[in-house]
């Protein structure tokens, strides 16, 4: 078979019907591109909820404190009596559970922060120093508290990136004092840009830890116990005042294999602790991970499906269109044949043009899909990331189909016969 040929009278077909072969092309530059939007979408949401809950830590184990109503404490009048979360719940998974090895509280409260003339509300984290080192975050100037901070309950503090620059703009901070609440602090540190999205996937405790501040968390209980959690509870008439010392705390476990069993046995612990009252909750970062990629996995296949039936769409469009172009040309055809063109020389021109359309129809599909992904990403103000394996597979998607759906109109047309075809008008 002349392939140089069998090319340029493909092409000269293409071309003498410019209107009907863009047309044709549609299905294929729309399933192409709606393929490659699809998949960039599910690609970015993938990586946000990646991104998302590496920062809570893939070997740790959050416990943290359900805070209930007075009514639903009413409720479970009939039930023991809970101390609620505190430092000594975090000492006890620490000292129970061979595979912790380490276990951080934190305190966390909402107050009001002054410097100068500046004032914002921030996030007060009362934490130990192993916090630094299980959530893989360290100050970027300055210093972290130390143990000795904690031990004397000083009043120093570390900013997060985002409050830093509302309180102290392009300053540094580090040496200068600000007032928490109605106490006054040193700033010691500052820690490290995060950089964290608002998070669209359910059960994902993810805050933005550049509007934080840190203090030690023995100062935090001491200067702000006022803030504590305070719930009542009636039981057998008698009214029971229930505060939590933390509101939640994180156990690091160092073989993340095992993460799975360590949670189990922090439950056990904790129910044991907390007189089965299940007042608390466990988050467990790895196993939100396989369940968030499993979703997607699911999500990228449906969409996926639905992007593709444009293809198949495209595809038939191809065969409706080369079918009647065989029909147009049959003349021609039995001309080809009656010069010496053999039955392969027919089938590989009229499967070169199909395979043409589609592979066109893919290289236009592929800059639609780019457009797509931006105009999402702008308008929607999701997040997009297009990966080459998307590219590459819708093309060859695309080239497929036309190979696939071109095939039955060139053998039609391979299989006519040269003398009926040479009568026909």
């Amino acid at each position: 078979m002349n392939y140089r040929e069998s090319t340029l009278l493909g092409l000269e077909g293409l071309r003498t019907h410019k209107l009907r072969s863009f047309l044709s092309m549609l299905g294929i530059i729309f399933g192409v591109g709606a393929v490659i939007a699809m998949l960039s979408i599910g690609e970015g949401a993938k990586q946000e909820a990646l991104e998302q809950i590496e920062l809570m830590g893939m070997n740790n184990i959050i416990v943290e404190e359900i805070k209930k109503d007075e009514e639903a404490a009413v409720e479970e009048k009939d039930k023991d009596f809970s101390h609620g979360l505190i430092i000594a719940d975090a000492d006890a998974v620490r000292e129970l559970n061979p595979l912790v090895d380490t276990t951080v509280p934190v305190c966390q409260m909402q107050m009001n922060v002054r410097y100068l003339k500046e004032r914002t509300k921030g996030t007060i984290i009362g934490t130990t120093p192993e916090y630094v080192e299980v959530m893989s975050y360290v100050p970027s100037s300055g210093s972290f508290f130390n143990y000795l901070d904690v031990e004397e309950s000083r009043r120093v503090c570390v900013l997060g990136n985002g409050i830093k620059r509302t309180l102290f703009y392009f300053m540094d901070p580090v040496g200068e004092n600000i007032k928490i609440g109605d106490q006054w602090f040193t700033v010691i540190g500052v820690m490290e840009e995060k950089s964290v999205r608002s998070s669209r996937e359910k059960g994902l405790p993810v805050e933005d830890m550049n509007q934080n501040i840190f203090i030690p968390i023995s100062t935090s209980l001491k200067r702000f116990r006022s803030v504590g959690t305070k719930i009542v509870y009636t039981q057998s008439g008698e009214k029971l005042t229930r505060v939590s010392e933390i509101t939640r705390f994180i156990a690091h476990v160092e073989n993340v294999g095992r993460i799975q069993e360590a949670s189990n046995i922090i439950k056990t612990t904790m129910l044991r602790r907390h007189n089965r009252v299940e007042d608390f909750s466990i988050t467990v970062p790895e196993a939100l991970l396989r369940q968030s990629q499993q979703t997607q996995r699911i999500f990228n296949i449906v969409m996926g499906a639905i992007a593709g039936i444009s293809l198949l769409v495209g595809g038939i469009g191809i065969m409706n269109i080369m079918l009647a172009s065989i029909l147009e040309r049959t003349r021609e055809i039995g001309i080809r044949r009656a010069t010496g063109a053999t039955r392969s020389d027919i089938l590989g021109q009229f499967l070169l043009e199909a395979v043409m359309l589609s592979f066109a129809g893919g290289i236009v599909g592929v800059f639609l899909g780019f457009a797509l992904t931006k105009i999402i990403a702008l308008y929607a103000d999701w997040r997009t990331i297009v990966a080459w394996e998307s590219i590459i597979l819708a093309f060859c998607v695309s080239v497929g189909v036309g190979v696939i759906f071109g095939v039955f109109p060139a053998r039609r047309a391979a299989n006519m016969d040269p003398i009926e075809a040479l009568r026909y008008e």
